[in-house]
């Protein structure tokens, strides 16, 4: 009797370990198939050297998809350039991509203009995209910030920077005459002597 007790209860936990079993590996399954969805990583990057006002700065947005499955419906929207600071040349700030497969990326760049020097922000731009073809909830995220930068005035870049081809042209001027008067002392003391030697001969 107690045999069989104990093979009952052998059963049972042998019943009851196949099932936590089967539920582990369900739970495993729905996790793994939960994993399969896309992921999105993106940067912002300002590419200029130098920031200057009134000069052209190039802008450069970055999306990778590390995820397992394709991001549809992407969205990026930049709202760091007020229209009070800068100007858009070029580019738009709000892009729209269908699909972005997965272990792939995609590239967007905008060219601003600074209306004012001094120091200024380089906000995160926002990011929103569907995981997967089915999903009905939009995933929110953000690119990396530049973070603060500072803009130069364009009068003093121009003055550290320029090529000073005038500094050069009136520096030449002011050498001319330690460097001309001396050659014509020599030149003509030169001719006079060559004149008495060859009236000598």
């Amino acid at each position: 009797m107690l045999t069989w007790h104990l093979t009952q209860m052998m059963n049972s936990l042998s019943l009851l370990s196949v099932s936590l079993s089967f539920l582990c590996l369900f739970a495993l399954t729905l996790g793994a198939e939960d994993e399969k969805i896309a992921r999105l990583l993106a940067s912002k990057n300002v590419m200029n050297q130098y920031l200057v006002e009134g000069k052209d700065v190039t802008v450069e947005y970055r999306i990778f998809n590390v995820g397992e499955a394709t991001a549809t419906d992407v969205k990026l929207k930049e709202e760091g350039f007020p229209a009070s600071d800068f100007s858009l040349v070029q580019g738009f700030l709000e892009v729209q991509w269908d699909r972005i497969a997965p272990k792939s990326n995609v590239t967007h760049a905008v060219v601003m203009k600074p209306l004012k020097f001094g120091f200024f922000n380089f906000t995160a731009a926002q990011l929103t995209y569907l995981p997967k073809d089915d999903a009905e909830e939009r995933m929110i995220g953000y690119t990396s910030a530049p973070g603060e930068g500072g803009i130069i005035n364009q009068k003093e870049f121009e003055r550290r920077f320029s090529p000073h081809v005038l500094d050069w042209l009136i520096f030449a001027i002011m050498t001319l005459p330690s460097l001309g008067i001396p050659y014509m002392l020599w030149y003509r003391s030169k001719r006079k002597y060559d004149n008495v030697r060859s009236k000598r001969n």
